[in-house]
This record gives structure tokens, C-alpha cells and sequence, in this order.
């Protein structure tokens, strides 16, 4: 994701309790999702920052001035969260049109191949946005770190 690099980006910051994401391409990508569950888990999922961030440490440094806080792993996580089941989503999606169930389908109701070809499968795809999820191993490094202290 590299929108967050250092653990201590939010030192000090105890008023930041909510992330609010602004309308674009994530939002216009779970809106064309297949399923409803999928959207509502995706809301859910994105809803799930401003539960946890009120309650992250927002950081300071220790007596060793080693650096103590939660806030940007916290945000760096729930990116990463949100990205791992978009991406997941989409290949649902991505498979359950590709596969020959959708197609048959709409082709017993529309039983003209051209416009089942043409016209309804293009509006079914969804958005040609790439999502893409950074290296975990950074984060993975920080909570071995956190959990040998």
C-alpha cells in the first residue's frame, strides 16, 4: 500500500478516531459487485476502522526512545484488510461470470447468443480497477517485534 510508512506518522494525534473513505473507485467497484453479502461484508469491513481506531494508542516515545503506538498500524492494517477481500470479491465475480452457469443462465432466458454476448455480460463486468496489497512482511516484522517486548 505505501501509504503509510512509519509507525509514527500519527505520534500525538488522539483526536484521530475516524477514517472516511471518499467516493471513487473502491466505492464503484463494490457497488458492481454480484452479491449484496459481498457489499454489505465490504461496507462492514470498511466501517470497521472507525470502530477500532478510537481505542489505538495514538503514541509516544518510551523511556528508550523506542517508539510505542498503534494508530498507523492500525490504518496500515485495515488498508491492507479492505484490499485482500476487494480483490477477493473480484475474482468471485470475475469467476462466476466466466464460468459457463451465468452465461447458460442468461442465454435460457435471452436465447439470443449476441445479445447475451453483447449487451448484458459487458454490463455485468466490473470496473477494470487493480487493486493491489503491499508487502506484508514490514507489518509482520513490527508485530514480531511488539510481541517479543
Amino acid at each position: 500500500d505505501g501509504l503509510i510508512n512509519d509507525d509514527d506518522v500519527f505520534m500525538g494525534c488522539e483526536n484521530l478516531d475516524q477514517v472516511d473513505l471518499v467516493e471513487g473507485e473502491l466505492h464503484e467497484t463494490i457497488d458492481a459487485l454480484h452479491s449484496e453479502e459481498w457489499k454489505n461484508d465490504m461496507n462492514v469491513e470498511i466501517d470497521s476502522i472507525n470502530l477500532i481506531l478510537p481505542n489505538a494508542d495514538p503514541g509516544r516515545y518510551d523511556d528508550d526512545y523506542d517508539y510505542v503506538g498503534e494508530k498507523a498500524q492500525t490504518i496500515r492494517r485495515w488498508i491492507r484488510s479492505v484490499l485482500h477481500k476487494i480483490i477477493h470479491y473480484q475474482a468471485e465475480h470475475r469467476r462466476l461470470l466466466e464460468g459457463d452457469v451465468a452465461t447458460t443462465l442468461l442465454e435460457l432466458v435471452l436465447p439470443n447468443h449476441d445479445i447475451v454476448t453483447n449487451n448484458v455480460l459487458p454490463f455485468l463486468e466490473l470496473p477494470s480497477y487493480t487493486f493491489e496489497v503491499g508487502n506484508d512482511e514490514d507489518e509482520e516484522d513490527s508485530s514480531d517485534d511488539e510481541m517479543q517486548s
